[in-house]
Formats: structure tokens, C-alpha cells, sequence
């Protein structure tokens, strides 16, 4: 498989030569946009660079063409050829997008009708050799608006940027850069490829690392095997990034309550450290992960769409679940681990030895939810148990993707609790295994 990242490299010494660039590319996008509409029904016949070739035939005067359909050329001057294409398909896949999701909602009317394609903030590409080229370690030339017409200007790259780039983006393949703003401040967005191969391997031959995601422990794992070995139990656990967190937000409500409801600084602080908790978290996960030589790293598939209430609902929002999850994707296809996603409804909810609905909390007797008491009374670590019934339910899932239909019938008909994967427990995994070797004998 392919792997996209990008690195952003901050430009120096500059902050609104860039604007007219900017402007004048989203008025050509706008304005390709308007054409593409008016003539979609002949784009639609074309596929791939056909459809760039031809829009381009529209609007852009050459020898073999010299009066194309519209004045593109008299609108926007000089336009470099490259920062031309490239408006040219992102007009085309605004239509696209715009055409396809119109499709939908005649199909199926729900809520708003979809709304008229704009540039809206896009940024151009800045393509080498016609308008990036790099001139030294830590400086590029890039061709922009300035001085009412299209040239080159010398920029100074940030030095600790770019080492990064030099020192972890080598052996990958470096495409063409994206111009791009932040705040006050603009940047070169370098995006690089690189391929990777995947594990692949038998279900019963896998080690698997399951994680729960939580709030109070950053991460409990569970390195287990498919007839259910424990190979591994690891907390994540980050009490001074999360109270360091907790100050800051305090400060944030302290200035609240003082009437000062615009406070960027302490907010951005308060990002910064939960940042950090994320990427930690992450770490955390993948060096688990590296130290067992994993297949697969699992987790619960967290729907944070919708209105949170209740008493915890700021530290559901400043969960940041999404990132952990997005970054170890990253690392782990880097080495060739695949990421899995389960059904996250009732991992925590039910206990990992099948005797039912756990007590958490006050109904267990509990100042806390780390803890949980099962039907039977043993008492357990409530995230320890999800980690258990999360990598349960993967091995349930593969397990019978991998059976013909006759057997996985049976196994259904012997083991009734594989049959619905969000009530599946541990206990279940335990039982699917000891019915598929009477099934082998």
C-alpha cells in the first residue's frame, strides 16, 4: 500500500506577498467552476487527464486553438500553465463532489439541498521547476503574484524544518509542495509517498494488540493470541500531562468567570498539552505493539458525533480519541501492521468471563469507574475487561469470515453468542475455540 504524509515547512521573513497569489488562484477556481457546470454533460463522457485536456481546450488559446470557447485569458493574464491544471482539477472535483451529492438528495431528499460549489479556502500547488524550484539546503525560489505580474521571489525556509525533512523523508518520494497559510504566518506543505507491505497472515497464526482508549488511563492494552493466550497486560497511565491539563483548564474557566471569555493563549496552551497526551498515548501503543512483533493493532470504533451532556461532557470533548487512533494508523502501516476497528457497544458494559453486566461507579460500590464488580462478585479493572472483549471480538469476527458457510452454521448453532458480535465476551472466544477442535477431531 501507498503512504501520503506532509510536513510543513515554514516560509521566513514573509507574511502578505502571498495574499494576491492566493486570491487570484480561488477567482480561477470559481470561474472553472462556472464552466465545468455549464459543461458537465460533456465532461462526464471524458475520464481522467481527458477531462483537464479538455476544459483546458475551453478556456486557454494555443497555436492549434486560438479562439477558445470562453475569455480565461484575458481575465487572468499570464496565468503559469501548471497553477492553471491545477485549478482546472480542483474545479472538476468540486463539480463531481457537487454533481454526485445533488444525485443523492433528488434520490433520497434529507435536510438541505446540497449548495453551489465554491473555491471556498483552497490553496495552489506549487509544481517544480515552473513554480518551485529548490536553490539551496535551507532556500527556494517560487514563482507568485507580485509587482502586477507572475515571478520568481527567494525564500528562506526554516532550518530545523527542513533538517526534518532531510533527516526522516529521505527515502521517500517528495512531491510538489502546497502554499499554504496558518494563522499570520505561510508555509510550504511538502507531501511525500512511500510504499509498504502489509502482514499477512493466518488468523490462528496472529498476535494481536487490543486497545481500550479511555479517559482516566490513556490506554489499557491486551496482547493476546486467537485461542485467547494473554501474552501481555500494559497500562498507560499519564497523571502529570493530565493534571497539567486540568490546570489549564481551570485557568480557563478562572478567566471565564472573570468575564474574559477570549483567551487564545491559555486555550492554545491547554491544546498543546493535550496534543501531547495524544501523542504519547500513541507512543505508548507502538511500542507495545514493536516489543510483541504485532499483526494487528484493534480498537473500539468511537462515534464522538452529537451533543455530549452530563457533568463530564468538557473531558469527552477534549478527548482526543480520533488522534491517538489516526496517529498510530500512520506508525503502524509504516511497519507494515494493520489496524482493525470493532463494535464498541458493550466491551465495557459486559465482563470479560460471560457472567453478565458489570457494576461500575456508586452501583458498585465504587469512588471510581476503573474499577467493576461482575455478577459474581470478583472485582476487576473495568478497562482491562473492555481490552479483553475488544480483541475477543476481532478474533470472533475473522475467525468466522474464514469459515465455508456449513461450518460457520454450526459453530453458530453450538456457540449462539458469536452469532451477535455486540454482546460477544471473552468467554465467547474461549467457547468458539474449544468447538472448533471437536470440530478438527
Amino acid at each position: 500500500m501507498r503512504i501520503y504524509t506532509t510536513y510543513s515547512v515554514k516560509i521566513k521573513h514573509y507574511s502578505h506577498i502571498f495574499k494576491d497569489t492566493v486570491a487570484i488562484y480561488r477567482r480561477v477556481v470559481d470561474y472553472l467552476i462556472a464552466v465545468c457546470i455549464d459543461k458537465w454533460d460533456t465532461v462526464v463522457t471524458f475520464k481522467g487527464q481527458s477531462r483537464l485536456t479538455y476544459i483546458e481546450s475551453l478556456v486557454h488559446a494555443t497555436k492549434d486553438n486560438p479562439s477558445p470557447e470562453y475569455d480565461f485569458d484575458l481575465r487572468f493574464y499570464k496565468m503559469p500553465s501548471y497553477m492553471r491544471r491545477g485549478a482546472i482539477n480542483e474545479a472538476i472535483g468540486k463539480v463531481s463532489s457537487y454533481k454526485s451529492n445533488m444525485a443523492n438528495w433528488k434520490g433520497k431528499p434529507s435536510g438541505k439541498e446540497p449548495s453551489y460549489p465554491r473555491a471556498g479556502y483552497v490553496f495552489p500547488s506549487m509544481y517544480r521547476t515552473v513554480m518551485y524550484n529548490q536553490t539551496d539546503d535551507y532556500a527556494a525560489q517560487i514563482k507568485v503574484y507580485v509587482r502586477n505580474t507572475w515571478d520568481w521571489i527567494t525564500v528562506d525556509l526554516r532550518k530545523t524544518d527542513m533538517d526534518y525533512i532531510y533527516r526522516y523523508c529521505k527515502n521517500r518520494r517528495q512531491c510538489a509542495p502546497t502554499l499554504q497559510r496558518r494563522g499570520k504566518e505561510w508555509f510550504l506543505d511538502f507531501p511525500f509517498e512511500e510504499s509498504t507491505t502489509l502482514k499477512e497472515a493466518s488468523i490462528y497464526d496472529k498476535t494481536i494488540v487490543s486497545v481500550d482508549l479511555g479517559i482516566n488511563t490513556a490506554a489499557t492494552i491486551s496482547v493476546m493470541r486467537s485461542d485467547g493466550t494473554i501474552l501481555g497486560r500494559h497500562f498507560c497511565k499519564l497523571p502529570k500531562e493530565t493534571d497539567s491539563l486540568m490546570h489549564s483548564i481551570n485557568r480557563i474557566k478562572k478567566a471565564q468567570q472573570h468575564g474574559n471569555y477570549k483567551t487564545p493563549r491559555l486555550w492554545a496552551k491547554a491544546k498543546g498539552i493535550n496534543h501531547g497526551i495524544a501523542s504519547r498515548t500513541a507512543n505508548y501503543i507502538m511500542d507495545i505493539a514493536v516489543l510483541y512483533n504485532a499483526d494487528t493493532i484493534v480498537f473500539e470504533h468511537l462515534d464522538k458525533n452529537g451533543r455530549v451532556r452530563g457533568s463530564k461532557k468538557q473531558k469527552l470533548k477534549m478527548w482526543r480519541s480520533q488522534e491517538v487512533q489516526s496517529i498510530v494508523t500512520n506508525k503502524a502501516h509504516r511497519l507494515g501492521m494493520r489496524i482493525s476497528h470493532i463494535c464498541a457497544w458493550g466491551t465495557s458494559k459486559y465482563a470479560y468471563d460471560g457472567s453478565g453486566m458489570v457494576l461500575r461507579g456508586k452501583a458498585g460500590g465504587f469512588n471510581t469507574y476503573e474499577l467493576c464488580k461482575f455478577q459474581s462478585g470478583k472485582i476487576y479493572n473495568s478497562d482491562l475487561s473492555a481490552s479483553y472483549n475488544i480483541g475477543a471480538r476481532y478474533f470472533i469476527r475473522e475467525i468466522l469470515k474464514s469459515l465455508d458457510e456449513s461450518s460457520r452454521l454450526a459453530i453458530e448453532a453450538k456457540v449462539p453468542q458469536s452469532a451477535k458480535r455486540s454482546t460477544c465476551t471473552f468467554s465467547t472466544l474461549i467457547s468458539l475455540n474449544a468447538e472448533l477442535m471437536s470440530l478438527a477431531a
